[in-house]
């Protein structure tokens, strides 16, 4: 099962997030962020959401064909896999695989990302 949050102000305006049969909104809420970047509001909306582990590559593609820049990304797990996804940009790798996680932190860092933001669930 995958299970994942997307921040909706994550998303590219004109941009959506749609035809993934199988896709449940599970709750949607609003919070104040400390760990904001000067680029990225104050106040999110979270979407978390579950699916089947079929659909974890066509979410990974849609999300990052509708993500903005430059630090925006969604995390999300299947029972075996982790995926971290950014505009354009897909990681994909075994939940606990250090190197895997390494190099998505590596590549959030450089688009300016807050090492608080860094923290996703494994």
């Amino acid at each position: 099962m995958i299970k994942g949050t997307l921040v909706s102000e994550s998303m590219r305006v004109g941009t959506q997030v749609s035809g993934i049969s199988g896709l449940t909104l599970v709750v949607v809420r609003r919070v104040e962020v400390a760990s904001a970047s000067t680029d990225q509001p104050r106040r999110w909306t979270l979407i978390e959401f579950e699916s089947t582990d079929e659909n974890a590559g066509a979410l990974a593609d849609t999300f990052a064909a509708v993500l903005d820049q430059p630090a925006w990304f969604v995390d999300f797990q299947t029972d075996t896999e982790q995926f971290v996804v950014f505009a354009g940009r897909v990681f994909r790798y075994a939940r606990g695989d250090a190197s895997g996680r390494a190099a998505a932190r590596a590549y959030a860092r450089g688009l300016g990302v807050p090492e608080a933001q860094l923290d996703w669930p494994e």
